[in-house]
């Protein structure tokens, strides 16, 4: 089964650890995403860019609404996500402890809805 492992972190907070911590976060983030390839559990992974450059798209009453920035105001930001395959919510689970912006911040763990006719990779 496929987990959206979705790593949400204060932005703010961020930016005052220092480069060098941020660059052993990253690097760690990429060591888990190859020890989860090697186990056949990869399937993607990536950091997102500050909330502060995100676009809402809304469609109301077939009007197309766009706007700048987060839909909405939270301590805490998506900051990126690995997408995994995993036996169930426990292995899962054990996999997002290893994530490293668990540290930081939080790590929320969703299964995916599988649908059959999607297009694959």
């Amino acid at each position: 089964m496929k987990y959206l492992l979705l790593v949400h972190h204060d932005e703010e907070a961020l930016g005052r650890i220092s480069e060098t911590k941020r660059k052993e976060l990253l690097t760690e983030s990429v060591q888990l995403t190859h020890q989860l390839h090697d186990n056949g559990q990869y399937v993607h992974a990536s950091p997102l860019h500050p909330a502060s450059t995100a676009t809402i798209v809304r469609v109301r009453e077939e009007k197309r609404l766009v706007t700048d920035g987060p839909f909405v105001e939270t301590k805490e930001q998506l900051a990126g996500y690995f997408l995994i395959n995993a036996q169930d919510l426990n292995e899962a689970t054990r996999i997002a402890t290893q994530v490293p912006g668990a540290r930081i911040g939080t790590v929320e763990v969703r299964p995916l809805i599988e649908i059959n006719g999607l297009p694959n990779e």
